[in-house]
């Protein structure tokens, strides 16, 4: 496949399809939206890779296009690696953002390591091609919420990279791209697709 085509995204997540698109746009590439009649498996899996792998089957199966799939998450330090691939679920089965981000921080002190996780897996039914693409962003956890761009963790989430003292969520889209775990993964997906032709 070459710049120009597109890639379906195997999400709901509508912030995520804006990130996807926002990133893969600079090297010629759009995402399109899952048709609603898809259904997504459950994310049942202890690593991100194998949430993301079924996801993005999924949808290449029920299309027949070329799809792509994350499953993302934070790791703290202080809780050996949690909430991890329960990210989206640390504080319950429905929590919202700021549920999560709460108990994030009623659990970790202010000031402890944190790591976002990104795994991206692509899949190419017509090739019977997959592949697997794991970006990182180290940080620390802040001792106050501030921001209000991004999602999740975000305005919570000092990144290493940035030496501004400003958290994830105070960044611009462009700065946060630069440095984020969706970031890393979707260069090395574009690197790959590229030398793949």
């Amino acid at each position: 496949m070459s710049p120009g085509a597109s890639l379906l995204l195997s999400t709901r997540n509508p912030h995520k399809l804006r990130e996807f698109g926002r990133l893969m746009a600079p090297a010629g590439w759009s995402v399109d939206p899952l048709p609603a009649d898809v259904a997504l498996p459950p994310e049942v899996a202890d690593t991100f890779a194998g949430n993301a792998l079924p996801k993005a089957h999924a949808a290449a199966l029920a299309t027949g296009r070329p799809a792509i799939a994350d499953d993302s998450g934070i790791e703290a330090a202080a809780l050996d690696g949690a909430p991890g691939v329960r990210s989206a679920r640390f504080a319950g089965e429905h929590a919202t953002d700021q549920q999560n981000l709460d108990l994030l921080r009623a659990r970790a002190p202010a000031g402890s390591g944190l790591r976002y996780v990104c795994a991206l897996a692509y899949v190419d039914p017509a090739r019977t091609l997959q592949r697997t693409f794991v970006g990182y962003c180290s940080g620390t956890l802040a001792a106050e919420p501030r921001g209000e761009r991004g999602f999740g963790y975000d305005p919570a989430f000092l990144p290493d990279a940035e030496h501004s003292g400003r958290t994830m969520a105070e960044l611009t889209d462009v700065e946060k791209d630069r440095i984020s775990h969706r970031g890393a993964a979707v260069r090395e997906l574009l690197d790959w697709l590229r030398e793949a032709g």
